[in-house]
């Protein structure tokens, strides 16, 4: 694989049509930069020309640490807000799970390919159920010594996580994160849930949709933010079910779509795919 970098960014409407990609474009050229991937979108609603360019790093020969003093003019000049990632930089992560472990066997089956670049840190569980697959594949788990106690619980997490993670993946951790929690952690959680919600609110949802004889059944992967399960949305998907379909059967179908989409979610994310503004995404896949 080459190593290049990727410029996520967003400009204003306006300064876009004065020339913003030219402008970029000449710039990379400029210090020997060959261009591997662009792509870009419109959000005429919110006024925002959104972009994602990726560009070989051989031959470039501005230092990386250096960007941002040589791009700043340009920056300046069309209002760019962006960020710069490096595809040779391995994300460190964390997962956090509860008793349901087919989201965590998926990503560590996947991680264990290749399809998921980053160093799993570590496996923290408020249930022990995700403990043999950890020793499986060689990843540290650690249990919450109090799981009841959610402020103890997230303090000791706080505590193992610290500052240094990149990501944390919440592979069905069936717990309310607080405020503070998520505060330190902005952006950098993902979450996954079924897509009932708020139509099937509470316990037991497949049972409510079986009951109203829903056609389609969904999940959702998204940001963690303080609002419960309000993120920005990073995937979707749906199944069909039918009426020949019960409750088990429902539920079959809903831990495959989970595993699917909290996986593409993640990858995008490692792959700097996603961009946010202003509390939805755009991933240029």
């Amino acid at each position: 694989m080459k190593k290049s970098a990727v410029l996520l960014l967003s400009t204003p409407i306006c300064l876009a049509r004065k020339g913003v990609v030219a402008a970029i474009s000449q710039f990379l050229v400029a210090h020997h930069g060959s261009v591997l991937h662009s792509d870009d979108h419109l959000d005429s609603g919110r006024d925002l020309f959104l972009s994602r360019l990726e560009w070989e790093l051989d031959e470039f020969d501005l230092p990386i640490a250096e960007f941002e003093h040589h791009f700043k003019p340009l920056a300046e000049r069309f209002q760019i807000k962006y960020h710069l990632a490096l595809s040779d930089y391995r994300p460190k992560i964390a997962i956090l799970v509860s008793a349901y472990d087919h989201c965590l066997a998926d990503l560590l089956y996947r991680h264990s390919k290749g399809e998921l670049a980053c160093d799993i840190l570590t496996i923290i569980g408020n249930h022990p159920t995700g403990k043999p697959l950890a020793e499986f594949y060689g990843v540290r788990f650690h249990l919450l010594s109090k799981p009841t106690d959610k402020h103890e619980s997230e303090r000791e997490m706080l505590e193992l996580l610290g500052q240094d993670v990149d990501l944390i993946v919440l592979a069905r951790y069936m717990q309310i994160l607080g405020p503070e929690f998520v505060g330190q952690y902005l952006l950098r959680m993902i979450n996954i849930h079924h897509s009932f919600l708020p139509a099937f609110a509470g316990a037991k949802p497949y049972h409510q949709a079986f009951d109203r004889g829903v056609k389609l059944i969904g999940v959702t992967s998204h940001y963690v933010t303080a609002g419960l399960d309000e993120g920005p949305i990073v995937e979707q998907d749906v199944v069909r079910v039918s009426h020949r379909d019960t409750v088990e059967d429902m539920m079959r179908k809903g831990r495959d779509l989970e595993k699917v989409v909290l996986s593409r979610a993640v990858r995008w994310h490692l792959e700097n795919r996603i961009l946010v503004y202003q509390n939805k995404t755009v991933v240029f896949v």
